[in-house]
């Protein structure tokens, strides 16, 4: 029915934006885990921490910007996996060869980008 592809095409055209949506988060949890680690690693690690300093490794000896960066890459795997299953999703709708989804699937990732 009309009102059925019209509602649709609209599916498919929100799922295309969400998909550009979590494309850019993950572009921004890289950006972030990138600045959450030290300039140089290995002079971070070959330095020996003095007596009563508090250096970058407290607790169970692991650095605190490793813990921040190991947050920061489970974030960006989490957002791999969604966007993956968005992707396929996408494309299994595309692949119904019909002109009026796939119309809805170019103005919806055109329509996410753009925002």
């Amino acid at each position: 029915s009309p009102a059925g592809m019209a509602l649709s095409v609209l599916v498919i055209l929100l799922l295309s934006v969400l998909y550009e949506a979590v494309k850019m988060g993950k572009a921004v949890l890289l950006r972030q885990a990138l600045l959450a680690l030290p300039r140089s690693i290995s002079q971070e690690s070959l330095l020996e921490p003095k007596e009563g300093d508090t250096g970058p490794t407290q607790g169970r000896g692991c650095p605190i910007f490793f813990s921040r960066w190991f947050r920061y890459h489970v974030g960006q795997t989490l957002f791999h996996v969604v966007q993956v299953v968005l992707g396929y999703m996408v494309m299994l709708a595309v692949m119904s060869y019909n002109a009026w989804i796939f119309l809805g699937a170019i103005a919806g990732s055109t329509l996410g980008y753009f925002v």
